[in-house]
């Protein structure tokens, strides 16, 4: 179970997702808890069985239990959060972003590892979730605490990539039954 277990098994016509695969993971300058625990919490994102199995372990071995589990509680809250603030974005019925969520969101507040590292993990989930809403907050949030676009950027490449292995992957997979 590994990176180039994952990579062996895009199609070459996905050639460039196997490519830049390699490169958003294995040449990126982020530092190893911000990669892997991007890396991890948008394999959950993705949805993909495959993808997550074959990135969890690595992700697991680079990090800490505690950004290990921060990351996966990252990927949870914004499940939630992204649907519902997206929603309330997206309806023309603007009383709704008047009334009180009501819903639970202490991890955020306490992730239980660098504040920053937490943003950074919710932020590329919420790209893969599409909630604008959320990439607004999330990257100024970024931005307040001095992270440089250029880390941020990286963060939604890892996103982009991971999305598009999953997809393409699954799309195998339904295709060969």
């Amino acid at each position: 179970m590994s990176l180039d277990t994952l990579k062996s098994a895009i199609p070459d016509y996905a050639k460039d997702l196997k490519l830049n695969l390699g490169s958003v993971i294995g040449n990126s300058d982020l530092p190893a808890q911000q990669l892997w625990g991007t890396v991890l919490a948008t394999a959950i994102a993705s949805r993909s069985p495959l993808v997550l199995r074959e990135l969890a372990p690595e992700a697991k071995a680079n990090l800490s239990p505690e950004a290990y589990s921060a990351a996966k509680s990252a990927a949870a809250i914004m499940a939630m959060n992204n649907v519902f603030y997206r929603t309330r974005h997206l309806l023309s019925d603007h009383e709704y972003g008047t009334l009180r969520a009501g819903l639970r969101m202490n991890v955020i507040g306490n992730p239980g590892v660098d504040k920053v590292d937490f943003e950074l993990w919710s932020f590329a989930v919420s790209a893969i979730n599409g909630c604008g809403m959320c990439l607004d907050s999330h990257e100024q949030v970024l931005r307040k605490a001095g992270v440089e676009r250029d880390v941020i950027q990286e963060a939604f490449k890892i996103a982009a990539v991971v999305e598009a292995v999953g997809v393409t992957l699954e799309a195998e997979a339904v295709l060969a039954e």
